[in-house]
């Protein structure tokens, strides 16, 4: 169709506009061909008739549908005004400030500091496809990133704009990014020293300017390499054009760069005194643009972060000082000051300050460079010249000094920082990163200027060249016949600039020339290219500028200075001056040969778009325009040979405000950067897009989608030129989306209008029938009205009327009266009905209180009677039963009786030999008493010779005493003597004054001299009798300590005596246990004869109960026979008969009792077992005294017995004997108590006598155990003198292990007693069964083994258990029908075994081996989810099981008692428990990520792109950046992948047995994944927010919560997780319009942040016409009520982030009895105990 159609009614239009540059107008009636005028409608309602051309219509405005795309040629329409309304809307009320243009980034400074450059930004845009999120720098880095790492080819990222619009911080993040998502291999951490290198840079060539804070005044490209495996290993820098004026002048409001402030404002630390600095203020070169300071700016600060910048790259110390000791050198010598001498000479003071502090810096000759300031050398052929230098020409000639040295110095730290950045090795590729200067225009334009936009006119052309070339690459690739574009070439420029006779070489020609000047050189200009060249032209009214229309704009170069910049010379006398400098940096600055600063320089040839000229003269080549094409040409080259990607950065207002939008600089910069360039090939091209709802039903019955997609183009646009297919895409002119969004929103409208039609008639049928019923109705109301008006008089009214009323009150009356009655009637019943009822019940609660009574005496007696009765039958039975008992006891007495003797005489020789011990022991108290005697002895001796010590040292005191007073005396008669002296030589020698002063003089020296030595001889003597005193003191003290000593052994000797005196009633106790003996025995023959008797009676009562006859007649004949053929006697058998039947239910009960007295017994032996223990660490608590009693008797014997030392291990001995005698006598009360138990227990079964044979053998043990330590401390007590208290503690301790074996025999003896008798009663048994079975004729299977829940193993045989079940053991063939955790249950078997053993080292050995073998399990699969899985089950039953069979009460309270016994006996594990519980927690980390992993790609298809709800989403035009190389066919995901690999997770856990717990945090974790990644990909991509894509994400939300609830796993707090998401699809569905909207927000989405959900509402995309974008002003309101919050200001949740596990304790319900091991464990060699 024609454009001109689309100039309908309703349409708008873009109208130019003279401070917004383009204003929008709606169209008010359609245009026809021929017309002159557009009648439009502005915005604020305006009527306009728009003159226009009919071939330059206005251009037209896109849908608003497509208003804020994320990609510029996603518009239908591209043109400036609507690339320049998308970047406003998206700026200014979605706070967007990235937009793709193509293959260009837009990025706009908001100046404000935005929450989108974090790690969690960068994992979120890392592996992402560059369409799918929004735009974004890191977007672009990712891009090159992936294309780098898929194609091996070299990369390069282009970030150009104006000053201030945000260069140097792009070229940051994108350099960031790259040390994020490629960390180095090695630990030399070389990314973190390529970001550190953009501190150092910017500190030395970033600066302050009117238009930005931190503005770069140079170019850098930055080459960052990676290895082959595409991590960082180096970089490298090349810098371009820096800005030397700088340093020696500045613009108002302008800085110097910034390390000069950083320098001033750290004059007064230690480490920069010597340099002589001040503040800022101080020197020329940094107050010249009067602003010394930045606001928000800490330049100390600065400084600090420098220096540690420097310190990272490795930069030293003492080359940092070199390079500020040069720095403060440029800062005197802008302060030297050189004054006029006349007109035509100048002068330098030698006094000067400044110039001797530059020249010690610098290590200079300051004569000669005062001299060579002020004058210049001029050599010729025949003679050298010195000729002065006027005071400008001086000033321009230090200036220009201090410009070279600054650019020597950013030359070599830019080396040096290279060289930091070196690596070793080849480089498989690099990624560059350009930060170069925009087109630049001022109002007046210089050398820097020009020099820059010839930059920009080189990267334009290649910029142009890249964008034809990827557009031709994609029409080839659908098929498409190319046409070539047209589109601007700026080639032209280049080659007025820099081609043969160009604007450069004629201007290093002028500098050749001696005389050579800016205006000869513009002349030069003119006569080439005025009215030679359309490209170059004069200004009117100057005849000092030129003019170049650049591909931007035109720009008016002003000549002045050009020359001078050019040549930039320094003086040579000053260069040599500099060069014989004894300071190494400067003198290496100016060399003849300097070392080349990139090592590019070697490697790369220069070619320049055309060929050039090249002069012989070395100063032509030497010129900054030549350096700089030089330099340019070969960036262009690496940039060639790379895959470009470009970043414009744009300044939105010149005042950085934060988000204000200046149409016009936005304009003026989006034509300098290119940006509409690209437009316009683009929109030339035919962008894609696609369509379906214009399609008819008879088109959709065709199954070729080509067919029908031609079909319908045919039908909708005429003009087959307006769209071409491909072979994947139809392609469409500007202007066909636009047309067929029109015929889109013309067909949903019609439709719309047909939806209104038949529901408007509905409802106005409704209405309509409704008000026909009311008017029935009414009308049926109002007759009958009207009959009955007819009808019915006004006095049969009134009668009626006053008959109501008489009715009324009448019947009033009635009822009020019959209700009256009634209630007092229902009064009466009630209160006799609960009089009654009470009554009632008090009697039946008296009745039943007396029955209760009743019923208690007659239950009583009747028990009574019931209980005698059964006494009385079961002593009967018992004494049946003991009778034999008693029979074998007193058989057995006479052999104990014998054992007895034997002991009794065994005690007797124990008692002699004690007898014998005590004697020794008088001896050696007798002994030590005489020692104590002699010690007394020698005391007093000491005593009487320190008492004569101190005697003569008091006489010696007074001796000093006498002759220090006659020095005295003797010092003032000499002092009088020379006092008489001198006067007598005074009047004597009165003329000859001199002699006389000079010999006082002498004799004063002299006198002092003797003064002096006599105050020594006093001090040394005062000294002395110091000394003495302390000596006096000292011996005091140890005569009061000898005094104290000797009480004490007075006192510790009485005890001895006490303690000896106990002997004889320790005799009396042995005496009293033979008598006790004695008794046992007399009771004992005394029950002997008492069971026999009752034995007798009751074998005679059973024999008169039978009746024999009767027995023989109920027998037949064959049954005779037949018991006479097998030999029985038959009438024993049924003698026996009735009593087996008595006997058997008594047995029954009995064997019930026996039960649960053998668990009684059991507990009573383990209690047992654990006083033995007790008893063994005593035992060991005693070895450890007996050591140290042999260290301390050692040690006093080494040192002389000394009587301090001993009082105190005296001391120490007794305390520890009373403690031990304590704990001995509670063990043997708690044996004897336990010995009277046993005692009136009855009959055990043949395990108690085994832990008792046990416990034996342990106090067997013991007693060696005790014997030996008995020895040791008899061989001590005769080896020692004073161990009387050794001999009373092995008196006691023999007197202690006399009662254990005593207590021990009686033990067992009982227990050979009960053994006896329980074999009796097994022997009667049965014969009893064998009856029993007889007469029944059952047999009974014996009893299998039982096992004791251990594994028995060799210690050889640890490798093969830890290779068998733990590393080579599968999980898929081992879960099927195996409970949970089997592995972990044999491990601990073994552990039990080990722990039963009693071997540490064993049980140490195991624990570490399978330690050892789990963590390489883990290991060797630390991908592989089942194994991870299955053996995160098994170390958490492992540790279930050291904590359940711990014996800790905390955990054995849940255990049964068969469990119980399973406990370990010997050894505490709970420093292994707590190894295993770091173990279980990192293999259930490395579970996660594995689970992470594996479900982390599906994540964003499945939640955020699938159509769960089919036909909701609409779809939208797509820009250039859907069809970036990047992109792949990758995999679809679903959410029903989703929830499939979930079920595997859980089901693959479950097979694995892990714990409930567990399994729900690691759901938990992986919804708050799910939720975490959907919501931090739904705030990064615009296209997501729509009120559609809510709706999806809402169901597919639900899908997650039904799984939980199929899984039963709605406790696991799984669901809060999703809390956030669910709460932005929300937001995404809700009206967002008045306040209630806005309160109704804020009060719902409590789980999302602030910045959140001001992130969701600017990006709330409508899909169609029919929904609206958010207002900023709602926007505002909501961001207003949310003030209040105290959240973060992160955007992005934190995927990264793990809840706390926690392992919970769950105690096994099996058996280790009842485990057995399977066969294909291969685990033959473990047996089970």
């Amino acid at each position: 169709m024609a454009l001109a159609e689309l100039y309908t009614q309703y349409n708008r239009v873009w109208i130019p506009d003279s401070e917004e540059v383009w204003q929008s107008a709606e169209i008010t009636k359609d245009y026809k061909a021929g017309d002159r005028f557009l009648h439009v409608q502005l915005e604020d309602g305006t009527e306009l008739h728009y003159p226009v051309d009919p071939s330059a219509l206005p251009p037209l405005r896109n849908p608003d549908i497509l208003v804020g795309e994320n990609d510029l040629t996603a518009l239908s329409y591209l043109h400036e005004p609507a690339v320049l309304h998308n970047l406003k809307v998206r700026f200014v009320e979605s706070r967007l400030i990235y937009t793709y243009s193509g293959i260009i980034l837009v990025a706009i400074n908001p100046y404000k500091q935005l929450p989108i450059y974090g790690d969690a930004i960068i994992h979120a845009y890392s592996g992402q496809n560059m369409g799918d999120m929004d735009p974004h720098i890191f977007a672009v880095a990712e891009e090159a990133y992936k294309q780098m790492a898929r194609n091996s080819k070299n990369q390069s990222i282009i970030v150009s704009g104006e000053s201030g619009a945000g260069k140097t911080v792009s070229a940051r993040y994108t350099m960031r990014y790259f040390a994020t998502v490629s960390k180095s291999s090695s630990n030399a951490h070389v990314e973190d020293k390529v970001l550190a290198s953009n501190p150092i840079t910017e500190a030395v060539g970033n600066a302050k300017t009117t238009r930005n804070d931190n503005s770069s005044r140079f170019g850098k490209y930055t080459e960052i390499s990676f290895d082959p495996s595409y991590r960082i290993i180096g970089a490298n820098m090349r810098t371009y054009l820096l800005e030397k004026s700088r340093v020696v002048f500045q613009s108002e409001n302008e800085r110097n760069y910034h390390i000069f402030y950083q320098l001033c404002a750290s004059a007064m630390q230690p480490e920069f005194k010597h340099l002589k600095l001040g503040s800022a203020e101080e020197f020329n070169y940094t107050r010249m643009g009067g602003s010394t300071t930045i606001e928000g700016v800490d330049d100390r600060a600065n400084m600090i972060e420098t220096q540690k910048t420097f310190a990272l790259l490795g930069l030293k110390e003492d080359f940092q000082m070199d390079v500020f000791k040069t720095l403060a050198a440029i800062l005197h010598l802008g302060n030297l000051e050189i004054t006029a001498v006349g007109d035509e000479r100048s002068s330098v003071n030698l006094e000067d300050n400044h110039l001797n502090v530059f020249c010690e810096l610098l290590e200079l000759n300051s004569d000669k460079m005062a001299q060579w300031l002020c004058h210049r050398k001029i050599i010729t052929t025949s003679e050298t010249v010195i000729k002065p230098m006027t005071k400008p020409q001086a000033l321009n000639a230090r200036d220009a000094l201090a410009k070279k040295i600054y650019s020597h110095l950013f030359d070599f730290i830019v080396e040096r920082i290279n060289q930091a950045l070196q690596f070793s090795g080849k480089q498989h590729t690099f990624i560059g990163v350009l930060d170069i200067y925009g087109f630049e225009t001022f109002d007046v334009n210089s050398f820097e200027q020009f020099c820059i936009n010839y930059a920009n006119e080189k990267l334009q052309q290649q910029f142009n060249l890249h964008v034809f070339k990827l557009e031709q690459e994609e029409y080839m690739k659908e098929d498409i016949p190319w046409t070539l574009i047209d589109f601007y070439d700026n080639q032209p420029v280049i080659d007025l600039i820099e081609a043969k006779m160009g604007i450069l070489e004629l201007l290093d020609e002028e500098c050749l020339l001696p005389h050579g000047t800016d205006e000869n050189w513009l002349q030069k200009l003119y006569n080439n290219f005025v009215n030679k060249n359309t490209l170059f032209e004069k200004p009117r009214m100057s005849n000092t500028s030129f003019i170049i229309q650049h591909f931007a704009d035109k720009v008016e170069y002003k000549c002045e200075g050009f020359l001078e910049k050019n040549r930039d010379t320094v003086y040579e006398v000053l260069m040599e001056i500099l060069k014989e400098s004894k300071f190494h940096l400067c003198a290496s600055f100016f060399q003849d040969n300097p070392a080349p600063i990139s090592p590019f320089s070697s490697t790369i040839s220069i070619k320049s778009a055309r060929p050039v000229l090249k002069s012989p003269n070395k100063q032509l080549r030497m010129t900054v325009g030549s350096k700089f094409r030089s330099s340019l040409s070969l960036l262009m080259e690496t940039l060639n040979a790379t895959t470009p990607h470009y970043v414009r950065c744009i300044k939105p207002n010149d005042e950085k405000q934060p988000f204000e939008f200046d149409s016009k600089r936005v304009a003026q910069q989006l034509r300098a950067c290119g940006v509409l360039e690209t437009i316009r090939i683009s929109a030339q091209s035919y962008p894609s897009s696609r369509y379906s709802i214009l399609m008819a039903q008879q088109e959709l019955s065709f199954n070729d989608k080509k067919q029908i997609c031609k079909i319908v183009l045919q039908r909708l646009i005429q003009d087959p030129n307006q769209y071409q297919f491909g072979r994947t895409k139809i392609f469409f002119r500007a202007g066909q989306v636009a047309y067929l969004e029109k015929l889109r929103s013309d067909k949903l409208r019609h439709a719309c209008i047909v939806i209104q039609k038949s529901v408007r008639g509905w409802l106005q049928r409704r209405r309509f029938l409704r008000m026909k019923q009311a008017a029935v109705t009414i009308q049926q109301y109002c007759r009958g009205q009207r009959a009955v008006r007819q009808a019915i008089t006004a006095q049969a009214l009134k009668q009626t009327w006053a008959a109501i009323i008489i009715q009324k009150y009448c019947r009033g009356y009635l009822v009020r009266k019959l209700c009256q009655l009634i209630q007092v009637a229902a009064v009466t019943i009630q209160a006799y009905t609960r009089g009654f009822l009470a009554r009632k019940k008090y009697r039946k609660m008296l009745e039943e209180h007396k029955a209760v009574i009743l019923q208690k005496y007659a239950r009583a007696w009747l028990a009574r009677r019931r209980f005698q009765n059964i006494r009385r039958f079961v002593l009967n039975i018992q004494l049946s039963y003991r009778v034999q008992r008693l029979q074998k006891k007193i058989e057995e007495q006479s052999k104990e009786n014998h054992g007895l003797l034997e002991r009794l005489t065994n005690l007797a020789s124990t008692h002699m030999n004690d007898l014998d011990t005590i004697q020794k022991l008088e001896s050696e108290l007798e002994k030590l008493a005489a020692q104590k005697r002699t010690y007394e002895e020698k005391g007093k001796k000491y005593k009487e010779d320190s008492e004569q010590k101190i005697l003569k040292l008091e006489s010696q005191i007074k001796e000093l005493r006498e002759q220090k007073e006659t020095l005295e005396v003797k010092l003032q008669e000499k002092t009088e003597e020379m006092k008489e002296k001198m006067d007598d030589l005074t009047k004597q020698l009165f003329d000859d004054v001199r002699k006389e002063e000079s010999q006082r003089m002498i004799l004063e020296k002299n006198f002092q001299s003797q003064k002096q030595d006599y105050e020594k001889e006093i001090e040394s003597l005062k000294g002395e009798i110091k000394v003495l005193r302390e000596e006096k003191t000292q011996l005091q003290q140890q005569m009061q300590q000898e005094i104290a000593i000797q009480d004490d052994l007075k006192i510790e000797v009485g005890q001895l005596t006490k303690q000896v005196q106990k002997i004889p009633e320790l005799q009396k106790e042995i005496e009293l246990l033979q008598t006790q003996k004695l008794d046992v025995e007399k009771q004992a023959q005394s029950q002997k004869r008492e069971m026999r008797e009752k034995m007798s009676e009751v074998t005679k009562q059973l024999l008169e109960s039978y009746d024999f006859e009767d027995v023989r007649s109920r027998l037949s004949t064959e049954d005779l026979e037949h018991l006479n053929e097998d030999g029985e006697l038959w009438f024993a058998y049924e003698g026996l008969k009735k009593a087996t039947r008595v006997l058997e239910s008594h047995f029954q009960s009995q064997k019930e009792n026996y039960e649960k007295e053998i668990e009684g017994l059991n507990l009573k032996v383990e209690h047992l077992s654990q006083d033995i223990n007790h008893l063994q660490k005593l035992f060991r608590e005693e070895n450890d005294i007996n050591d140290g009693i042999r260290l301390e008797v050692s040690r006093l014997t080494s040192e002389n017995l000394v009587i301090p030392d001993l009082k105190q291990q005296v001391s120490e001995l007794e305390n520890q004997k009373l403690d031990l005698e304590n704990r001995l006598q509670e063990q043997t009360a708690k044996l004897k108590e336990m010995s009277n138990r046993l005692h009136h227990e009855p009959e055990g079964d043949r395990t108690l006598r085994r832990t008792n044979e046990i416990q034996n053998e342990m106090d067997v043990k013991e007693k060696g155990r005790l014997n030996v330590i008995t020895q040791e401390m008899e061989g001590l007590s005769n080896g020692l003198k004073q161990d009387e208290i050794q001999a009373e503690v092995k008196s006691k301790m023999k007197q202690e292990t006399t009662r254990l074996t005593v207590e021990n025999m009686d033990l067992e003896e009982e227990l050979d007693m009960k053994d006896r008798i329980i074999k009796k009663l097994e022997d009667q048994i049965k014969t009893l069964t064998k009856t029993i079975e007889k007469g029944n004729e059952v047999s009974v299977s014996a009893l299998s083994k039982e096992y004791i829940g251990m594994m028995e193993y060799k210690r050889e045989d640890e490798e093969r258990i830890v290779q068998n079940l733990i590393l080579d053991l599968k999980p898929r063939g081992v879960v099927v029908n195996m409970i949970p955790g089997l592995p972990a249950h044999i491990l601990f078997m073994c552990v039990r075994y080990a722990d039963y053993l009693n071997d540490a080292d064993m049980l140490k050995s195991f624990i570490n081996v399978t330690i050892d073998g789990i963590k390489q399990a883990v290991k060797e699969n630390s991908e592989d989810f089942e194994m991870l899985s299955f053996w995160l089950s098994n170390t958490y039953y492992f540790l279930n099981c050291l904590k359940q069979y711990s014996g800790e009460e905390e955990f054995m309270k849940y255990n049964t008692p068969r469990q119980n016994k399973n406990c370990l006996k010997h050894f505490d594990l709970s420093e292994y428990r707590q190894v295993l519980s770091d173990l279980a927690i990192r293999i259930y980390h490395q579970f996660i990520l594995v689970m992470e992993n594996n479900i982390q790609h599906m994540i964003v298809p499945g939640m955020l792109e699938y159509e769960s709800l089919q036909g909701i989403s609409g779809l939208k035009p797509t820009g250039f950046r859907k069809r970036s190389s990047s992109i792949d066919d990758t995999d679809t995901y679903t959410m029903t992948s989703i929830l499939q690999q979930l079920s595997y997770f859980y089901s693959t856990m479950c097979q694995n047995g892990l714990d409930s717990e567990l399994l729900k945090q690691a759901v938990k974790q992986l919804f708050f994944l799910i939720g975490a990644i959907t919501l931090n990909s739904l705030l990064l991509r615009k296209d997501m927010c729509s009120c559609r894509k809510g709706m999806q994400i809402r169901c597919n939300i639900s899908y997650l919560e039904e799984w939980l609830k199929d899984k039963n796993l709605q406790s696991s707090n799984a669901k809060e997780t999703l809390e956030p998401l669910s709460q932005a699809a929300w937001l995404l569905q809700v009206k967002k319009i008045t306040d209630d909207d806005a309160k109704e927000i804020c009060e719902h989405c409590t789980s999302l942040s602030t910045v959140q959900i001001v992130k969701i509402l600017n990006s709330y995309t409508p899909i169609d016409d029919f929904e609206k974008r958010v207002t900023p002003s709602f926007v505002r309101k909501v961001q207003a009520m949310l003030n209040n919050r105290e959240d973060g200001p992160q955007l992005m949740l934190d995927t990264k982030y793990h809840f706390q596990v926690t392992f919970p304790f769950t105690p096994s319900p099996h058996d280790l009895e009842m485990i057995q091991v399977p066969s294909s464990f291969k685990l033959g060699f473990l047996t089970r105990v």
